[in-house]
């Protein structure tokens, strides 16, 4: 059995933030999440969280996760200090634990499982990269084949500093050495912390040896210390996601420009324009034309869809065939049928459209329930909040309301019924009749020349 310790106790104070380092987002979820997922498709079947600064909020992220545990380091003494809070939170029956860093979010599951490899038999393994000095990694010295000890830079001799391959700090540990070393670590170094590093020499002394892993892709390993940092590992992780749609029959006509959260998925032979941004949990299906601009959080979009320019969906779900916009919003539980249409400056919120019915200019839906072929006119509104209550309209199949009709809710028009244009309805429409409600038009014949306003000049 595998488990997985991650540190992420740290205040990151270079981040200028409220939030705990580990929390801010990456491409729609933490930086913590990221490295709790790869653990968990590494195969860790226990995963402890060493949390510090912001320990709430950090638990209130991941304790619905069932597989995770939290560990507190009350105060910042090392790494060393933090493995030995998250080994008290470390069950039964447990073999090898990766050690690893909450703000490295794109580290692969393939490193862990390289590193898990490359440890049996040995006490440790450390994931090391190469490159050029002078920087302020631990560097790692070798004899032959074997780890023989890591030295941080401040505690490194000039010799030592021209060494080319360092740390990542990601590390898989035989739980029994490790459990058994912890305790003999020392603060003797220039920051008087206990440094996770220090187990490398203890290993070689103790026979049982450390190996290296070199990483195949040092970039991968880049952790986060400010916003820049975090901007830059968000355009890398987004280049890679969206090669992968690319590669899957998505098309993408300007991939720098179009941003698509992890959680995301795209049927083949889907088109995105520049511009667009497609976050949280959203799925989008086959064919579908998504136009500039367009924005789409958490819904599901169907087959052979078009969204329209500038168009912004949210907790919304649009079936097949379906056309929207341009300038429509459609919110939360936003439900349009199969053929539906809206157009644009429509505003969809907690209502149904029906197949194939259409609302195609200037109109407000909302807490409404429309049946299928019915036709919207421009500029109508449900009224449905008196102010203290929000109320149902109920607007029938193959019913027709005409522009600038207000339906004041809860109020039912029946199927196949007609609204007058301009009519304010507070009364019920029944199923094939006629609704106006406005007052009756009367010309005054000669008024002006009467009455109206003189004009100077």
């Amino acid at each position: 059995m595998r488990a997985a310790i991650i540190l992420a106790a740290g205040q990151g104070t270079r981040m200028k933030s409220a939030k705990p380092k580990v929390l801010h987002e990456l491409l729609g979820k933490p930086m913590l999440r990221w490295v709790v997922e790869a653990a968990r498709a590494g195969g860790a079947e226990r995963i402890i969280l060493v949390v510090g600064h912001g320990a709430a909020a950090v638990r209130d992220e991941f304790a619905p996760d069932e597989d995770v545990v939290f560990a507190l380091q009350e105060q910042q003494l090392g790494t060393g200090d933090a493995v030995r809070a998250g080994l008290a939170a470390l069950p039964e029956g447990i073999a090898s634990v990766w050690v690893l860093c909450g703000d490295v979010p794109l580290l692969p599951a393939s490193a862990l499982d390289a590193l898990a490899a490359a440890q049996q038999g040995a006490g440790l393994s450390v994931l090391t990269f190469e490159t050029p000095p002078p920087h302020a990694y631990g560097r790692i010295v070798r004899s032959g084949d074997q780890v023989c000890a890591i030295v941080e830079a401040a505690d490194a001799s000039p010799e030592q500093l021209t060494i080319a391959e360092c740390n990542s700090g990601t590390y898989c540990f035989s739980a029994e050495f490790l459990g058994a070393a912890l305790p003999r670590l020392e603060g003797g170094n220039a920051q008087g912390e206990l440094y996770l590093t220090d187990l490398v020499a203890i290993a070689a002394a103790d026979g049982v040896g450390a190996v290296a892993v070199v990483a195949e892709d040092a970039s991968l390993l880049a952790g986060v210390n400010d916003r820049a940092g975090l901007a830059a590992l968000a355009q890398r992780a987004q280049a890679q996601i969206n090669a992968a749609h690319m590669a899957a029959g998505v098309t993408f006509e300007d991939p720098a420009s179009i941003w698509v959260d992890s959680g995301v998925c795209i049927g083949h032979d889907t088109v995105l324009e520049p511009g667009v941004r497609l976050r949280g949990e959203t799925l989008i299906g086959s064919g579908c034309a998504i136009a500039q601009g367009v924005i789409i959080s958490d819904s599901v979009v169907g087959d052979g869809v078009v969204i329209k320019p500038y168009s912004v969906l949210e907790s919304a779900r649009v079936e097949a065939g379906c056309i929207v916009g341009p300038f429509a919003r459609l919110r939360p539980e936003a439900h349009l049928e199969t053929g539906a249409r809206v157009g644009n400056f429509v505003e969809i919120k907690k209502a149904r459209l029906g197949a194939g019915a259409k609302a195609n200019h200037l109109a407000y839906i909302g807490d409404a329930e429309v049946g299928a072929g019915a036709n919207i006119g421009a500029g109508t509104i449900t009224c449905n909040y008196d102010g203290a209550a929000k109320h149902r309209t109920e607007i029938g199949a193959s019913s027709f309301i005409g522009s600038n009709t207000t339906l004041v809710a809860p109020v039912v028009v029946g199927e196949g019924a007609y609204v007058g244009a301009g009519s304010v309805i507070t009364q019920e429409v029944p199923s094939g009749a006629l609704g106006v409600g406005r007052g009756r038009q009367r010309n005054i014949e000669g008024w002006v020349e009467r009455s109206a306003p003189k004009k100077d000049g």
